[in-house]
């Protein structure tokens, strides 16, 4: 009888300390200051105590007797970054044509490993969730999911597989000679005509596409076409956005030119990419459509500042786009466009996202503003203001700190001093 006490006893303690075990040991976080992306408002004093993946409160009082303490001093508490526009699994090369001949003699298993470590070079730059815009030969998916199961480290994707445009437009490969290199099909997002476009859509969304983006315009960066020229028509649009929501996936569309946005936001698009072009027409049109515009200025300014690298075409485009991209941006800004945070990284290096918060305030927008495009509001075009965007109770610990008051000086947003990804420690002192 005492050995069966015994035994159920020791049977009661292993269990109680596997469960022990099993329960993380709950963290606070201090700073000088908290930012509230819900309100915009910087506070004195934050406090967040984490338990597990989430947020379970805020506030000085927000402190269990067998919390561990990570005390970050004169520093500012902040959501984790959301940038709405990269290309995590390519890296442009200075040299324009070199850059090309590098990707194409690579394997996908051999790019998959680049952009593993492009990826966890992005995280522990704040930048907690990213939406992928297009990739090649699924390495994104692959990507996306070695994350989701922890194989490697990097944000949280939403990816959209391949991007869709029409042949010869910006979503379309390079002029190559058709016996050399096969030309894109339908199953690659390259349509022609409403049905073929439905059908690229499907296909995507079959390979786990989060999100669907198309080009409804030219590209600075490809040589052939011309950045205001539309290159999908409405009933072309009408099919992929139409097929979009009823999958429940939102459309991101590129577009520099004018014409070409808004048809694309009159076919029902949730967001504009780049808009380097546009009228005040279409601008009032997104403002009243709740329509985000995603600048990606930190592309802009990059691609300018490489332009004596790039072919004379390229370069002519780049400088061309960048003025026009500030005064449209100062103009949406003024008309209280809904914006969200981008940065076409890819086109610049990885890593140095946070650079957009800068640029943005440099040209127009307030630094709290700057902030919740980052985060409340990416969140907000994402689909996942449930999940995270700010530091509520509830919501997924990806959690950012940098020094000092961010307010006053939003360039410190590019060397954070601490990350947290759903409760796990990336970054700190």
């Amino acid at each position: 009888m005492r050995l069966a006490v015994k035994l159920a006893l020791g049977l009661i303690a292993a269990v109680g300390s596997a469960q022990a075990a099993e329960t993380p040991q709950p963290i606070v976080l201090k700073a000088a200051y908290l930012f509230d992306a819900k309100s915009g408002q910087l506070t004195n004093g934050g406090a967040i105590l984490v338990e597990g993946n989430k947020i379970k409160a805020l506030g000085a009082q927000a402190t269990p007797s067998n919390a561990k303490v990570i005390d970050l001093g004169d520093a500012t508490l902040l959501p984790g970054f959301i940038d709405a526009h990269t290309h995590i699994t390519s890296e442009m090369h200075d040299d324009f044509y070199k850059g090309f001949h590098t990707d194409m003699y690579r394997f996908p298993a051999e790019q998959a490993l680049h952009a593993a470590v492009w990826a966890k070079r992005t995280l522990e730059a704040g930048f907690t969730t990213i939406r992928n815009v297009g990739a090649g030969e699924f390495v994104d998916v692959g990507l996306r999911n070695a994350i989701n199961t922890n194989v490697t480290e990097g944000p949280t994707i939403l990816t959209a597989v391949h991007s869709i445009g029409s042949t010869g437009g910006h979503c379309d490969q390079g002029p190559f000679p058709p016996d050399r290199i096969e030309p894109l099909g339908i199953m690659d997002g390259v349509c022609n005509g409403a049905d073929e476009c439905r059908a690229a859509v499907r296909y995507q969304l079959k390979w786990g596409a989060d999100v669907i983006k198309i080009c409804s315009s030219g590209g600075v960066l490809s040589e052939a076409d011309p950045v205001d020229v539309p290159q999908l028509t409405p009933d072309e649009l009408n099919a992929i956005v139409s097929e979009s929501h009823a999958w429940k996936r939102k459309v991101a569309a590129h577009s520099h030119g004018d014409l070409a946005a808004r048809q694309a936001v009159e076919a029902g698009v949730d967001s504009i990419e780049h808009g380097s072009f546009l009228s005040d027409e279409t601008l009032k049109l997104m403002k009243t459509k709740g329509t985000y515009l995603v600048p990606t200025r930190l592309a802009v300014y990059w691609v300018n500042q490489m332009a004596a690298k790039y072919p004379p075409a390229i370069a002519a485009k780049a400088r061309a786009t960048l003025t026009e991209h500030e005064q449209v941006f100062r103009k949406a800004v003024k008309m209280g466009v809904p914006i969200a945070f981008g940065t076409d990284s890819g086109v610049s290096p990885h890593g140095m996202n946070a650079k957009e918060f800068a640029l943005l305030v440099e040209i127009g927008m307030q630094p709290a503003a700057a902030l919740v495009s980052g985060t409340r509001e990416s969140a907000k075009l994402l689909g996942i203001s449930q999940e995270v965007g700010t530091l509520e109770a509830g919501k997924f610990a990806d959690i950012v700190a940098v020094k000092g008051n961010v307010l006053n000086n939003i360039s410190a947003t590019e060397k954070p001093v601490f990350v947290m990804k759903r409760g796990q420690v990336v970054v700190q002192p």
